[in-house]
């Protein structure tokens, strides 16, 4: 009996390329986004079913996972891959775009996690596949929001692993760097013009995140990674996906703070 995956996020970029894999394996995928109607690339894969979601709206979720539920007779491997990154300072953060951040990185993927839960414990199986951010282990300029984002899904998937394997329930991470999809323009939002003492910074951190493009995996390669935590049987809880990221959060444990904030400074142009 084919297993099924419940993919957010799944209209682009790793979420897109995540269903692609599954399917291609033989797993029933419900991938999910904001408007299935839009989506003309996935609607011809046997084996993707599409529903609308928005995870920001609590009552569309309980609907959505409702009818997957119904239409697979359960979910084997829930990945919470919805998310936008937030630049700039933390100044100019309005309340709104605050809001927006928590409710789509973290507290929509909260809720996902609530609902599908009382399925898998009656099954007494299921995996959780968070998907993080090297920005969940280190901070890099400009970024505080999205980073307190990812960094408490992090924290909230490494507590709840305790919590859910006696009812065997897996939770993992995968944590990718950069990627190569259109995350840093259509999923990249500025908070608002802020004062101009902060310019000179924000144009040095900007050139330099689009210097290190090249070094950024696929979506595919990072779809693999999630392929892997969902079908490997072990307790691994973090997944490091990227050259990129596994080489900065190695020099992350290598260095002590101070030394590691000095080379973050120097690279980015601020020190």
């Amino acid at each position: 009996m084919s297993q099924t995956i419940l993919i957010t996020g799944a209209s682009s970029g790793i979420g897109k390329a995540t269903a692609r894999l599954f399917a291609a394996q033989g797993w029933n995928v419900a991938a999910t986004m904001r408007h299935p109607d839009r989506e003309n690339e996935l609607t011809d894969i046997a084996g993707v079913r599409l529903y609308a979601l928005d995870v920001t709206q609590p009552a569309g979720i309980r609907t959505t996972i409702d009818q997957v539920l119904r239409d697979f007779s359960g979910v084997d491997v829930l990945l919470n891959n919805a998310g936008y990154g937030l630049f700039g300072p933390l100044e100019t953060v309005s309340a709104e775009k605050l809001m927006d951040q928590f409710q789509t990185n973290l507290f929509g993927a909260i809720r996902m996690i609530q609902g599908v839960l009382p399925a898998m414990r009656e099954q007494k199986r299921g995996t959780i596949i968070n998907v993080t951010s090297i920005g969940g282990l280190v901070g890099l300029p400009f970024n505080s929001i999205y980073h307190a984002t990812k960094f408490g899904l992090d924290g909230l998937s490494e507590s709840l692993n305790y919590e859910l394997r006696p009812f065997g329930i897996r939770v993992k991470i995968v944590a990718p760097g950069g990627v190569a999809t259109d995350f840093a323009t259509r999923s990249l939002q500025q908070t608002t013009d802020g004062p101009s003492v902060y310019d000179a910074d924000i144009q040095q951190v900007m050139a330099a995140f689009q210097q290190s493009g090249g070094a950024y995996s696929s979506a595919d390669q990072i779809a693999e990674v999630i392929y892997r935590a969902a079908t490997d049987d072990t307790d691994q809880l973090r997944y490091l996906a990227g050259a990129d990221a596994q080489g900065l959060y190695a020099k992350w444990k290598e260095m002590t703070n101070e030394a590691f904030m000095a080379m973050i400074q120097e690279r980015y142009g601020l020190a």
